[in-house]
């Protein structure tokens, strides 16, 4: 039956509740304890069974208990503490207004991604990624930073998930109700819903715009399942995270990359930057070329300059497998009218977006199109920042690789989001209340050592048992819901003990991060977990395989089964349907925090940071950001970051390494206690977790990094090139064109060192060089000596460089540069002579992508 009428009914709210609505439609309650508890105790049973979600809960919960709260002198100054403290929040003086001042008022910084994890309630990720720019979103806000992000609205969103007997991963999709979540849905000037459109092949695509306010942070989601769009195919875009065929991934990246321009446009944004957090956004460069051309009378050569010295991209990825890749055809079919109104071939095209573009047969890989037009380009932690130079160093062939163009901001996690309220309450008390914003240097960090060691501890004990009960209830709900028996709901009543060391492992069941290393010999792991009664071992573990994953499945029924086989239910437990909740609950109450990944396929890892923010030490193979923290004090290495080529011989070696750290450090500190039933060694750790890992993993941090390597930087490019109508950029692009005609014809007639080939450390070495430029001028290159130590194979290693200065011309119009540079170390050492472009508008000398060695 279709209505005949469609209606958006709100709840009544008395007068003085009205507060309620407003704080419920803002996710800054996610992180603000005083609203979060506010809506727990509207109503604890409806907040459970509305994942959290305080928009659905004002339309059920009855009148009468609002009826009685609008009476409820206590609740009603709970209720003004929180909006006080959201019109507080909105209305601060923030890190972004003290470091940029007020004359920054049109910067706009706008972030694509095709995930969002930031509550609950909106179950609109998968892992990692999503979780990631959530945090980024909230501590965007929380700095200041005129940041404005773009999504898309999944009806089913990511799969809720279960298992069946056999212990197979089994999915489900349940509905998103937009309507009772906490969105608005936008509006033009006459009250219609905001409509845009994207032309597909023989059709239009139309998605109207929703929008998440992430405290002062506004995050803009598409949706095509509207009346608009007449082909059934169209309305199920914006369906599925993840899901579907390669042809349906790239209906989704178009609307997110191509529609999300549009809609910036139609909303009223001007952005100086536009940051691809991964490669699914990309088709924003063609948007944004056609806008540039059409719109500004930019040529194609001008409008590819400033959408690149404008652009970033973040790689997550550290395998090439992990790229969206499509077919030459596909592309063509999809975009090929981008190439018409550029006036570009098929194939220089297509070679936008490939690796080598005289490889004719090679797909369109949307990381490649992303790295060939970004003028700040990183990889998500320092190992992941070398990773990545590796795998596309064929992009800057003749660069050393430490200088491959792309650098490293190493995630972190929102603070105020992960650590417990108790804890959070701990931290305001001892340290400041602006811990979660307090870089590494502030004094507030060595005030840890003035949380008493009990008190901190018992804390950490209210925060494992709460665990413990969550997962007894989790456990009978689930089991309850497929009809178990009652003896094996009885038994999920008796998992696990509030008192034992507790390890956590939670992650995306891809099978590289080898989540059943600690099964491997599974004899000596039950007789750590089983040999003593009084200082057993726990294990509670959860996350999702991706539904088309059939090893990640099977790797979840394994562990299932062995769990069963071996007769260890009781002390380790596989939690089903792995979300933000049970992540929360499991980094604030497991003791310890489990990765097994095969280095160096980790690109960050976040989930470990959430854990130490509630000071819990790290149990991990050194791989993303644990190879560079400070494992020692504030946890354990497994390993010392060897990689071998046999994958069976890893996995004997780490897990063996694994077992000892547990029987002979591990367990003994954490039962070793006072008189007190305290773990002094243990808590100790503990407090190095929280001094040494929250201050730098954290995306107050992360956030700040961002705007000063790339937000800054790439906004003032922004004003600068776009003046007197682009003649900047018109000139850097032209520039540019005539450096490429005469780049390899230029001549290096001379290279000399006056001094000879036995020299003393820090004795200086007079060099010159005559270069004929070939119509080029001094200003347009930086000639620089690069030393370094010559390896066995003949090679420069660990160089360094220095930028000769130029003298002046010789009469045949040649240039010349000296320099006298000096040795720091001894050994055999090398010395060469190269050429990098220079030119006050590019990023830096890697963005043209070329050098000359003589």
């Amino acid at each position: 039956m279709k209505p005949t009428y469609k209606f958006q009914v709100k709840p009544i709210l008395p007068t003085i509740l009205e507060p309620l609505r407003r704080l419920a439609h803002n996710i800054h309650w996610d992180w603000n304890v005083a609203a979060k508890s506010l809506f727990v105790r509207l109503d604890p049973d409806l907040w459970q069974q509305t994942c959290h979600n305080p928009v659905a809960m004002l339309g059920q919960v009855d009148q009468s208990r609002l009826d009685e709260l609008a009476q409820d002198d206590g609740f009603i100054a709970h209720m003004e503490r929180a909006i006080e403290q959201l019109d507080d929040y909105l209305q601060q003086h923030t890190w972004y207004h003290k470091s940029r001042g007020e004359t920054k008022g049109k910067e706009c910084y706008a972030y694509f991604c095709a995930e969002y994890g930031l509550s609950y309630c909106l179950p609109i990720y998968s892992g990692g990624l999503g979780i990631l720019a959530g945090d980024h979103l909230k501590s965007a806000s929380d700095l200041g930073l005129p940041l404005v992000a773009v999504g898309l609205l999944y009806q089913e969103g990511y799969f809720a998930q279960y298992f069946n007997h056999d212990g197979w991963q089994q999915e489900e999709y349940p509905i998103n109700d937009f309507y009772n979540m906490p969105l608005h849905l936008e509006k033009d000037d006459q009250g219609n819903e905001l409509v845009i459109e994207v032309e597909f092949p023989g059709r239009l695509v139309y998605a109207r715009v929703w929008r998440i306010d992430v405290g002062n942070v506004p995050l803009y989601l598409l949706d095509t399942n509207i009346e608009q769009n007449t082909n059934p195919y169209d309305h199920d875009i914006t369906d599925k995270l993840y899901g579907g065929d390669r042809n349906l991934r790239l209906h989704q990246e178009m609307l997110l990359g191509i529609g999300g321009v549009r809609m910036l446009e139609k909303l009223g944004y001007t952005p100086t930057v536009y940051h691809m957090n991964e490669g699914h956004s990309a088709f924003l460069i063609l948007e944004r070329i056609r806008k540039l051309m059409q719109e500004d009378g930019l040529t194609f050569r001008h409008a590819k300059q400033f959408a690149l010295s404008t652009q970033m991209f973040t790689t997550h990825t550290p395998v090439s497998a992990g790229f969206d890749l499509f077919s030459p055809e596909q592309t063509l079919h999809y975009v090929g009218h981008y190439a018409e109104k550029f006036g570009l071939s098929r194939d220089r095209f297509l070679g936008l977006g490939r690796e080598n573009t005289g490889d004719f047969e090679a797909p369109f890989n949307m990381a490649i199109f992303a790295l060939k037009h970004s003028a700040f380009i990183n990889g998500v932690s320092q190992l992941h920042g070398h990773v990545s130079r590796e795998m596309f160093h064929s992009l800057w062939p003749d660069f050393p690789l430490a200088e491959v163009g792309i650098t490293a901001i190493t995630n972190g996690v929102h603070a105020r989001s992960v650590t417990a309220p108790a804890t959070q309450d701990l931290y305001d008390r001892y340290l400041a209340p602006n811990w979660d914003e307090a870089p590494a240097n502030s004094p507030i960090w060595q005030k840890v050592a003035t949380i008493p060691n009990e008190e901190l501890w018992r804390n950490h004990e209210r925060q494992r048992s709460d665990l413990v009960v969550y997962i007894r209830q989790h456990l009978v709900s689930q089991l309850q819901q497929q009809g178990a028996t009652e003896a094996a709901i009885e038994k999920a009543r008796q998992v696990l003990k509030p008192n034992f060391l507790t390890i956590g492992f939670a992650r995306r069941f891809a099978t590289y991060k080898r989540a059943n290393l600690f099964l491997y010999d599974i004899e000596r792991i039950k007789k750590i977990i089983l040999a003593d009664p009084e200082r057993r071992v726990q294990f509670v573990i959860a996350g999702k395989a991706h539904p088309e994953d059939i090893p990640g499945k099977e790797l979840i029924r394994q562990i299932i089964h062995t769990i069963r086989e071996e007769g260890i239910e009781d002390y380790v437990v596989f939690l089903p349907n792995y979300n933000i909740h049970i992540a929360r609950k499991m980094v604030s109450g497991c003791d310890v925090w489990l990765n097994t990944p095969r280095r160096p396929r980790e690109a960050s890892g976040t989930s470990g940071m959430k854990a130490a923010m509630n000071g819990l030490p790290n149990l991990s193979i050194l791989d993303g950001w644990w190879d560079e923290a400070d494992y020692i004090r504030t946890g354990w290495a497994i390993g010392n970051g060897e990689i071998y080529d046999d994958p069976d011989y890893q996995d004997r070696v780490e897990a063996s390494a694994l077992y000892e750290l547990l029987e002979k450090e591990i367990v003994p500190l954490f039962y070793t206690r006072n008189s007190f039933d305290v773990p002094e060694g243990w808590v100790n750790k503990m407090k190095e977790a929280i001094r040494l890992n929250c201050p730098m993993f954290n995306t107050s941090r992360m956030l700040r990094d961002y705007a000063q390597q790339a937000y800054f930087k790439l906004s003032d490019r922004h004003f600068e090139l776009s003046q007197d109508n682009y003649q900047a950029v018109q000139a850097l692009a032209d520039w540019k064109s005539e450096l490429f005609k005469a780049w390899y014809n230029i001549r290096i007639e001379a290279f000399e060192v006056t001094e000879s080939m036995a020299i003393d450390i820090q004795q200086p070495i007079h060099v010159q060089a005559i270069l004929d430029l070939v119509g080029l001028t001094p200003d347009d290159l930086a000639v620089q000596i690069y030393l370094g130590t010559i390896n066995d194979k003949d090679e420069l290693i660990d160089g360094e460089s220095t930028t000769m200065v130029f003298q002046g011309m010789t009469p045949d119009h040649k240039a010349i540069y000296e320099h006298v540079v000096k040795y720091q170390k001894s050994g055999y050492q090398g010395m060469a002579l190269r050429i990098l472009p220079h030119h006050p508008h590019l990023a830096d000398a890697t963005e043209p992508r070329l050098i000359r060695w003589a």
